[in-house]
């Protein structure tokens, strides 16, 4: 490895950065996966930039697996698998199939955890709502798992559960997704039924875990008794299937849907601790912002000085993270992204933006390379 100058022979129009570009304090200008969109960002980063060689030697590296794409590859993998099973004619090894979907999304976790958490909110057009909510629901029980120190085997009844816990309501949370009409009593009668009949629709496949089972049957119980289909409350309800629960009701009010409001990330952990004791056992709640922060990687901010970006990681303290600045206090995109370290006085975070709100600037569509770099290639 050496640290060599960027040259103009290095980069072209439209190409994906692929090395951090430091300046010759040591400061990162630009990081790597950015796209250059101008010639005055070659002539910038040919005047000022260096970076990490590492080609033509041993210690060459390899470029990082892609969180984004192995998440893709495990909705494309699900929705191949959910609707036979729905349809009780699951193939036979199916219990095989699904562990290699959990597989995926255990390994994206791990690849690189913001990016994987920041698909809940950046990646929402990539399959079809039921298959996407299930594999949200997913990346964010494999979170609850790490900080919880579970088992491999209780990791992988819980990922495997939310992977298919919806299953029995596989049409109907589709064609809720795709209107704007309020569920009717045929939509609300398989829903409450869904705990139970997705259990069943499981053992006619042949799977007979019952940690598996019993979080899918339990994960719309509350804990005060108020949940359904049993009623069951605090105690009664398995440890895992609490988990599956916070994960599933997180990952269902950051979704962007018809015919239910979408809420901003740090809201919705706002009202998760708010049901604390009530629906949701308020330490996990508590667990969950620990992982995820007040403001959860992807979240659309404003800054104290005007200018709008993501957050693209965690800080030292959970209401302090990085943000990567992508438009100007002026509204017009910024040609290279800006790095903020949300600590500083005037890079401090003034408001959560919903999407909505983005949308409105009409900015160019955001793509998760361009923040998260190669971990969040397509």
């Amino acid at each position: 490895m050496k640290i060599r100058k960027v040259t103009a022979a290095d980069l072209k129009l439209g190409m994906l950065i692929p090395w951090n570009v430091y300046g010759e304090n040591g400061a990162l200008l630009v990081r790597k996966g950015h796209m250059i969109a101008s010639a005055n960002q070659i002539d910038y980063l040919v005047e000022r930039g260096s970076f990490e060689d590492h080609s033509g030697g041993q210690d060459a590296a390899r470029e990082p697996d892609s969180a984004l794409r192995k998440l893709n590859a495990a909705s494309l993998a699900l929705q191949t698998l959910l609707p036979p099973l729905a349809a009780h004619a699951a193939p036979p090894d199916l219990r095989r199939r699904l562990e290699e979907v959990a597989l995926l999304v255990a390994d994206a976790v791990a690849v690189n955890v913001d990016a994987a958490t920041a698909t809940l909110l950046h990646n929402q057009t990539a399959t079809p709502y039921a298959v996407r909510h299930s594999i949200d629901t997913a990346v964010i029980a494999q979170v609850l798992a790490k900080a919880k120190q579970l088992s491999p085997e209780d990791t992988l009844s819980l990922t495997l559960a939310a992977l298919t816990m919806n299953v029995a309501m596989l049409a109907q949370h589709q064609r809720l997704q795709d209107s704007r009409a309020e569920p009717n009593a045929a939509d609300r009668a398989a829903l409450l039924a869904h705990p139970e009949a997705g259990v069943q629709l499981l053992r006619q496949a042949g799977i007979s875990d019952q940690a598996w089972l019993d979080c899918i049957l339990y994960h719309h119980e509350n804990e005060d008794g108020s949940g359904y289909p049993l009623h069951k409350s605090g105690a009664q309800i398995p440890p895992l299937a609490r988990l599956l629960a916070l994960a599933d009701r997180y990952a269902a009010r950051v979704a962007e849907r018809v015919w239910r409001k979408t809420l901003a990330p740090h809201a919705a952990l706002r009202d998760l601790l708010l049901e604390s004791n009530v629906t949701i056992d308020g330490n996990l709640v508590t667990l969950l912002i620990r992982e995820l922060g007040i403001y959860p990687i992807g979240t659309w901010v404003r800054l104290i000085n005007g200018e709008i970006g993501v957050v693209s990681r965690r800080g030292l303290q959970s209401t302090t993270p990085h943000v990567t600045s992508v438009i100007g206090p002026r509204g017009a995109p910024l040609e290279l992204f800006l790095q903020r370290d949300t600590r500083g006085e005037l890079h401090a975070i003034r408001e959560v933006l919903g999407t909505a709100q983005v949308a409105a600037l009409q900015a160019p569509p955001l793509r998760m390379e361009q923040v998260w770099g190669r971990s969040a290639a397509v």
